[in-house]
Formats: structure tokens, C-alpha cells, sequence
């Protein structure tokens, strides 16, 4: 069964960053965008693991600190010549405040 938890107010979250939830599934990085589009990605890059919370955002992408994979906010897929997924998670935000479907 899945459900929606609450991460907080919208303004808690960085503009171009990031808050990590833990969850019984694992750390859940919630990044915001400089147009304040929220998405969710499980924290770990599919290259080596590396904590995606700790990238740098950019339009809606994120840039791993390890290795400089880049991952889309959107679907969570590695960009080109990289492969893999980043789990994604659903988003919505409500009254200003922000919820991750689990």
C-alpha cells in the first residue's frame, strides 16, 4: 500500500537544492527547482551510490558529487552517454506544503 507523507513547507526546501526523508525504503532526496517544481529521487546515484541530495540542481537535473553523472528530476533517468534510473518518487505539493508518495 502506498501513501502520501508530509516533508514539510515548500520554503524549508532550498531554492536549486534539496532535503533528504528517511523512509522504512531508504533516504528520499525532495529537490526544488529554481521555479519551485519539486520532484523526489531515491538518494543514491545508479552509477556508485553516491548521495544525490549533495548534487548540485540545475534547470531539472542534478549533478552527482561523486562522479558527475547527471540525472533528471523528472524520471529519474541518467543522462547520455551514462544509463540507469534514479527511483522516483510522486510529488505533490498542497497549501504550500509538500508530500511524497511512498
Amino acid at each position: 500500500m502506498t501513501h502520501f507523507i508530509e516533508v514539510g513547507k515548500l520554503e524549508d526546501i532550498p531554492q536549486l537544492g534539496s532535503r533528504v526523508i528517511s523512509t522504512v525504503a531508504g533516504d528520499v532526496a525532495v529537490f526544488r527547482t529554481s521555479d519551485d517544481e519539486v520532484f523526489a529521487l531515491k538518494d543514491s546515484c545508479p552509477h556508485q551510490g553516491g548521495p544525490l541530495s549533495q548534487g548540485i540542481v540545475h534547470g531539472k537535473k542534478v549533478t552527482c558529487p561523486l562522479h558527475n553523472w547527471v540525472i533528471q528530476l523528472e524520471d529519474g533517468e541518467v543522462i547520455a552517454p551514462d544509463e540507469g534510473c534514479a527511483a522516483k518518487y510522486p510529488v505533490k505539493v498542497e497549501n504550500n506544503i509538500v508530500f511524497v508518495q511512498l
